[in-house]
């Protein structure tokens, strides 16, 4: 028998991602994600419900989400659950189920979201590698366009294939 084993979201972060390195050095960040869903009750009155979700990314793409994204930001996830059982130190057994992320995507800044000095969406730093320029100082070469607050589409870990093959 074939296995899938396939999670799409779209919600919002509950907290800040909390980025770790393992002991060999890969990175790993978690966070919290809240997806909303909306519908009419049986007197037609409009309900509201949330999940929270649980969240884990590894690699380069725990970096990028740490880096770019704080809580209340809007994030789209494809990925895999997971379920995860341990023994606490009171000896009771405790388990999890949670997302482990295998693609992204940024939706936009959050609402009411200003540009912060070094063109960085505020609530985001700026990216690593890239010191923001002073006031009044132009940032890098004087043909180069600025840099945006999104990777690229089409590169990296964090997009999504929108090509539908039929």
């Amino acid at each position: 028998m074939a296995n899938f084993n396939k999670v799409i979201l779209l919600g919002n972060l509950t907290r800040d991602p909390e980025l770790r390195y393992t002991p060999s050095g890969s990175a790993v960040v978690e966070f919290g994600l809240a997806v909303n869903r909306t519908w009419k009750g049986p007197n037609g009155e409009k309900r509201e419900d949330a999940t929270f979700v649980d969240v884990q990314a590894w690699a380069r793409t725990a970096e990028v989400i740490s880096e770019y994204c704080k809580k209340g930001a809007p994030i789209f996830i494809e990925g895999r659950l997971q379920y995860d059982t341990w023994q606490g130190k009171d000896g009771q057994k405790h388990s999890r189920l949670r997302v482990v992320v295998e693609n992204f995507q940024f939706i936009g800044a959050p609402s009411g979201a200003r540009r912060a000095e070094g063109g960085a969406p505020a609530g985001r730093p700026a990216p690593r590698g890239r010191p923001a320029p002073a006031e009044g100082e132009q940032g890098g070469a004087a043909n180069e366009p600025p840099p945006s607050e999104e990777p690229p589409a089409g590169e990296g870990p964090y997009k999504v294939d929108d090509d539908i093959p039929f």
